[in-house]
């Protein structure tokens, strides 16, 4: 049957479907998609186009915030048109908490999808124009820079921390009504007469992006007609520029941090101030969804970058801890620091080759090393080893080197920080010293045992550098 929307919206409506049969087209095979479906308009919409070009790949995940008496029913008609269409769909409740409903209704929602995606899976959200310019606008207000400028993109790429496991996966939002408007949404939707949900929440605007939605961008288009289609084309060309951007970043991160994750503070002042910035704010970031306000890296400037080398200056932010020894730049989360600061015991340790063993706050594989390289004897490898924590006052000769030294002023000289230095071990056999693991490396022991050829335990992260790479790097 012919629709009977006017001839301009066939034409959206036929380049919409072409593009997102495009992009399907370009998904991985082995990737399963996702659509998170409240059981509005925008996701019932998506549910049904989706079910009709990939009825194979597509799954629903619903999440139930339960704030809502009617929460429950919406579950319900999302499962009854999943069943209708023969689609999967996984039904997940969750517990918002205390606070910022917006902000911790988000995070428990994201929390639950990332439980269900495995990696390189396609998570598609039904996000469109208008809540392209309530982001755009949202963040203007709260200061935000070219990166929170650019909103939402249409496709994006996240690393995240599997929950179900110690690794990290990728997987990717996509957005395909990122460039409609409402109103096309809801003539695209009549077509299907489904039923859909009207939340409450989206009506009450003590809700700041519901103040946005109903207050402010009414009274800007008023004035400004087109104010979302404009708003919309800024956050594209702040992509563009956040791109750029980026471009630089990994230009000033591979200058400035090592393969530690330190950050050497003598370069970071070689560039310009904005420059420093952002590489600050990256750095903060690690591994968390968000870029610290700039406040924060202010403050990581002032009270710890600027501090005098003396002063054992730390910044806590986010979880994670910032500080500094002579010109490096240290970065630990609640947990490593925890780890740093518990006592180490002697202990028995049976190696083989490949073998992979956490000592001193690095991950170590025991590698052979090449003919051309000294290593450990093979024969000692399956005896018994002592693992043994610094005393103080050891003396020993390092591999290659003509004296034995203390090794309290080695870690000096490598310019290891004061608070990793309890994490020190000694590898022994029958009281022997074969060689010490430190956050650099593994230093070889000049002894009896010694042989070329060998082997070693080798950082997992940096497996062809061996020990006396690992020294001098740590001394530039």
């Amino acid at each position: 049957m012919r629709s009977t929307l006017p001839a301009i919206d066939e034409v959206w409506q036929q380049q919409s479907r072409q593009r997102i049969i495009q992009k399907i087209e370009q998904l991985p095979k082995t990737s399963l998609v996702y659509l998170a479906c409240s059981g509005g308009m925008d996701s019932m919409l998506l549910l049904f186009l989706f079910a009709g070009l990939i009825p194979v790949r597509l799954r629903v995940i619903h999440i139930d915030h339960q704030l809502q008496s009617e929460s429950a029913k919406w579950s319900a008609l999302v499962a009854k048109y999943c069943q209708q269409l023969a689609i999967p769909c996984t039904m997940i409740q969750v517990n918002v908490q205390a606070g910022n409903v917006e902000a911790e209704a988000r995070k428990a929602r994201y929390h639950a999808f990332e439980r269900v995606l495995s990696a390189d899976d396609i998570l598609i959200l039904g996000h469109h124009q208008q809540d392209q310019a309530e982001t755009l606008l949202m963040r203007l207000f709260q200061g935000a820079g070219v990166r929170g400028l650019s909103a939402m993109r249409e496709w994006q790429k996240r690393r995240i921390k599997d929950v179900n496991s110690s690794d990290f996966k990728n997987y990717f939002i996509w957005r395909p009504f990122l460039n409609l408007s409402k109103a096309q949404i809801q003539q695209w939707a009549s077509q299907y007469a489904f039923d859909y949900v009207d939340d409450p929440m989206n009506h009450d605007d003590d809700f700041e992006r519901v103040w946005h939605r109903q207050q402010l961008l009414p009274m800007l288009a008023q004035r400004i007609p087109h104010v979302q289609d404009s708003l919309s084309r800024t956050a594209v060309l702040m992509q563009d520029a956040d791109q750029i951007l980026q471009e630089v970043l990994v230009q000033d991160v591979g200058q400035c941090v090592d393969p530690f994750g330190r950050l050497n503070i003598t370069y970071l002042n070689r560039l310009s101030l904005p420059r420093q910035r952002q590489l600050l704010s990256h750095w903060m970031q690690g591994e968390a969804h968000y870029r610290p306000p700039l406040a924060m890296v202010e403050r990581l400037h002032t009270e710890v970058i600027d501090a005098r080398q003396d002063a054992n200056s730390r910044l806590h932010w986010s979880a994670t801890y910032f500080m500094r020894y002579e010109y490096l730049l240290y970065r630990y989360s609640e947990a490593q620091w925890q780890a740093i600061q518990q006592p180490i015991t002697a202990s028995e340790i049976h190696l083989k080759l490949k073998d992979v063993i956490s000592v001193a706050g690095q991950c170590f594989q025991i590698d052979d090393v090449g003919t051309e390289e000294y290593g450990l004897h093979a024969d000692i490898l399956a005896q018994s080893l002592q693992l043994m924590p610094r005393q103080g006052g050891e003396k020993i000769r390092l591999s290659g080197q003509k004296e034995h030294r203390l090794l309290k002023k080695m870690l000096q000289e490598a310019k290891i920080a004061p608070w990793l230095r309890n994490q020190i071990q000694i590898l022994m056999y029958h009281n022997t010293p074969l060689g010490v693991f430190t956050p650099l490396g593994f230093w070889l022991a000049d002894s009896a045992f010694v042989e070329a050829g060998g082997w070693l335990p080798m950082r997992v992260d940096e497996c062809v550098c061996k020990t006396s790479q690992v020294m001098s790097q740590s001394i530039i």
